[in-house]
């Protein structure tokens, strides 16, 4: 009898599932290409903006004093490096690390704005809906009472997973806006280490080595889910042929779950991966 089969209700427990995941896709889209001046209509940026004349008053003071610590370990003879050409290459690093200094949020907004038209640009028209394939569907709705019984606790569990992975997406994606604009504010201290010598100006390196990787952390997320939800809709691996064929669904649902699962760990790995990537 139809009342003891279970499969439509399977099939709706699973397209309420997918839906939440492409909707969590669609928001994590969203997200990847705005730029961190419009994340929450501007507001954490607007509180950014009032705290940042603070951090460039400290790093244009700290321009003079890098310079003078820079001079000071690379001057032998004062005499000897008081040369025209020693002169001028000096003027030149103090100005660059007090141009830095000053626009280091203008510089950093035009990376924000590539990265995110980046983003938009993969994202257009490639992404791949999650959806359940019909002749799985056709298995699930016609199975019997206790095949049924099983797939639906299976596929509950499995939901589960879904569910909380797909919160576990948005909260990365949020993350990563948190980091974003905690370090925006220490670019000025950081940048004004370049008019010192070599050594002090590694903590400049190494600032605008760790921005690069958050800031390009999104094209590696977002090509992350775009090839995963490929993955995912390629449908049943080639190894189930010999099983039955609530046995295959059963599979094919479950590597649909390990697929989303991987999605999420490459999406929250997307930080190391782009720096060993770029090198940075």
């Amino acid at each position: 009898m139809d009342i003891f089969k279970l499969g439509q209700q399977i099939l709706d427990l699973l397209e309420m599932v997918f839906g939440f995941w492409n909707n969590q896709i669609s928001l994590v889209f969203a997200l990847l290409g705005q730029s961190p001046e419009s994340f929450k209509d501007g507001g954490p940026w607007g509180v950014v903006q009032s705290i940042e004349p603070i951090f460039v008053g400290v790093g244009s003071s700290l321009v003079v004093l890098f310079f003078v610590i820079g001079f000071c370990s690379e001057s032998v003879d004062v005499k000897e490096d008081m040369r025209f050409e020693v002169i001028l290459r000096m003027l030149m690093r103090i100005g660059i690390a007090e141009w830095l200094v000053a626009n280091n949020v203008t510089i950093m907004k035009a990376f924000f704005t590539s990265v995110g038209n980046l983003v938009k640009l993969l994202s257009a028209g490639k992404i791949v809906k999650l959806t359940i394939d019909s002749t799985q569907a056709e298995i699930i709705k016609n199975l019997g009472f206790g095949a049924s019984l099983v797939m639906l606790i299976l596929t509950s569990i499995l939901s589960i997973v879904i569910i909380i992975c797909g919160f576990f997406l948005i909260y990365t994606v949020y993350f990563r806006f948190l980091k974003i604009l905690i370090i925006v504010p220490f670019g000025a201290i950081a940048l004004s280490t370049i008019s010192g010598n070599r050594m002090v100006s590694h903590t400049a390196t190494t600032y605008v080595r760790y921005f690069s990787s958050i800031v390009f952390e999104a094209v590696t997320m977002a090509l992350a889910i775009i090839v995963c939800n490929a993955l995912i809709s390629s449908g049943l691996p080639s190894f189930t042929g010999e099983y039955a064929d609530w046995t295959q669904t059963l599979i094919y649902l479950c590597e649909m779950t390990f697929t989303i699962a991987l999605t999420v760990g490459t999406v929250k790995g997307a930080q190391g991966l782009t720096s060993k990537a770029l090198g940075l």
